[in-house]
């Protein structure tokens, strides 16, 4: 039974780190704005910010439960624990702030900050990436051009020079 309430634990330090990810992730963006911080306009932090709170907000809107609080609900339940009702974010603010406020403000906090994290994008835009320095080869086969075909000899005596424009392959 200790080893369910040690994975349930450990679920629940995830799903805080989760949260903690979006909402420190969203306040850095706009105080980094602020102070020209250039790391925040890093493609693939905004891509995953992004993606994470995405993930909540389609949660919210479909009405389905966070599998992170299902698993933890889950474990806490073979460990013998009673689980808690609700929400994750909604058990934890009840507890750090003991709100008690009903599930659809949940629902709508979870769907205006992920309105706000992606409103971001456009009112603090990521840099995209840039294409990789070409390699040393690349650069060479850039430098090396080929010969003209100008001195070989085409068909009925004419070059290749003489030939373009002209009807002849």
């Amino acid at each position: 039974m200790i080893p369910y309430r040690i994975f349930a634990d450990v679920v629940s330090v995830i799903h805080a780190g989760y949260a903690v990810f979006v909402v420190a992730g969203l306040v850095l963006i706009f105080i980094g704005f602020v102070f020209g911080w250039s790391w925040i306009r890093n493609f693939w932090f905004r891509v995953i910010h992004l993606a994470t709170m995405l993930i909540v907000g389609v949660e919210a809107v479909l009405g389905i439960t966070c599998p992170l609080t299902e698993l933890e609900k889950y474990l806490r339940r073979l460990g013998g624990q009673q689980p808690y009702s609700g929400d994750f974010l909604g058990e934890w603010a009840n507890r750090l702030l003991y709100l008690d406020l009903p599930q659809w403000v949940f629902t709508v906090g979870h769907i205006g900050f992920a309105v706000l994290v992606l409103s971001t994008f456009f009112l603090v835009p990521p840099r995209w990436p840039q294409r990789s320095p070409p390699s040393e080869a690349e650069q060479e086969r850039q430098l090396v051009r080929p010969q003209r075909e100008h001195c070989e000899p085409g068909p009925r005596g004419t070059t290749a020079a003489s030939r373009r424009g002209s009807w002849l392959p």
